[in-house]
């Protein structure tokens, strides 16, 4: 019991080494492809006849995914199955959750985002801000709640399209194949 305790708290200590710092290059090709797939977002929200305080396109778990696919468009999460599918898969089941069981919102945050890695799993498409727009769809405000089963098409599955386009055109500009966007579709 002992030694179980030991190692237990042993694997806790991270004896392994960070990654190395990514060149200014990188940094900027990132910075770029973050502001623009952000402001793309923002400005298609402005179009939309809604207050400049209730943005409904422009929703917290994207500025996760711009870190993703601009910053780091290597990993598979970063991947267009995994930033289309997960948000969408996570948004659906949030406001089923929401709009189907009457129970405590805190029971419904939690339900929502454990089931929505669980989904996310099981389809292959684990993209970590999408655990944020299941939880969204659970606290998010009004007008995201009078939203429904919209809230999947309109934040969440247009704004991922929208930053996925700019996502393919910024991270295939530069000659870099770690930078090369997709590393795969489907």
């Amino acid at each position: 019991m002992k030694q179980s305790v030991v190692t237990f708290f042993k694997r806790m200590r991270g004896p392994g080494k960070c990654g190395a710092r990514h060149s200014l290059s990188w940094i900027f090709w990132s910075w770029i492809g973050s502001f623009l797939g952000i402001l793309a977002v923002a400005f298609f929200n402005k179009l939309l006849p809604v207050s400049a305080t209730d943005s409904v396109l422009l929703i917290g778990s994207f500025g996760a995914s711009a870190v993703l696919i601009y910053g780091t468009p290597h990993v598979p999460y970063a991947q267009p199955r995994n930033l289309i599918g997960g948000h969408f898969i996570s948004a659906l089941t949030g406001v089923a959750i929401a709009q189907y069981l009457s129970i405590p919102i805190e029971l419904q945050a939690a339900l929502a985002v454990s089931l929505s890695i669980v989904l996310m799993h099981a389809s292959r498409t684990l993209h970590p801000p999408g655990g944020a727009s299941a939880l969204i769809a659970i606290i998010g405000s009004e007008q995201i709640q009078d939203l429904g089963f919209m809230y999947v098409l309109q934040p969440v599955l247009s704004g991922a399209i929208i930053m996925l386009v700019i996502a393919l055109l910024i991270n295939n500009l530069r000659h870099d194949e770690e930078r090369h966007y997709p590393k795969c579709w489907w």
